[in-house]
């Protein structure tokens, strides 16, 4: 047997309640052609609709994190709008670490969208697994 480690690329997504199916689409374009290819997809659980629409358009899973746990993930951006809003730096960066789970980090900071309604980031961890 042999021991594999496979890292896993989430983007983490954040946007305003004015943006679209689109506005996250062109973010996560954004983070494809900077990072590379993305294996989840993840949002706070309050903002899960959009993100879910997207997953499901690009057959990405989509992994919902606790509101809650937003504020305990340390951030590089530092938006005075997502630290009221939401208790956290960037709600795309925070959420990109904490779906892709312990040990992972920030590949860079949030991308904002074209539109300005919508950022996102990836985080990347490195899963072991066994392999024969």
């Amino acid at each position: 047997m042999t021991t594999q480690t496979i890292a896993m690329n989430v983007a983490g997504f954040g946007f305003r309640r004015q943006a679209t199916r689109e506005s996250l689409e062109q973010a996560l374009d954004q983070l494809i052609a900077e990072y590379g290819p993305i294996d989840q997809l993840a949002a706070a659980r309050s903002m899960l609709p959009l993100v879910e629409a997207l997953g499901s358009a690009r057959n990405i899973l989509v992994i919902g994190v606790a509101d809650e746990a937003l504020p305990s993930a340390t951030t590089l951006t530092h938006s005075a709008y997502s630290l009221r809003e939401k208790g956290t730096g960037s709600v795309a960066e925070a959420v990109a670490l904490l779906a892709a789970g312990q040990g992972a980090r920030l590949l860079g900071p949030r991308t904002v969208s074209d539109d300005r309604k919508a950022t996102a980031a990836v985080a990347t961890t490195a899963a072991q697994g066994v392999g024969l």
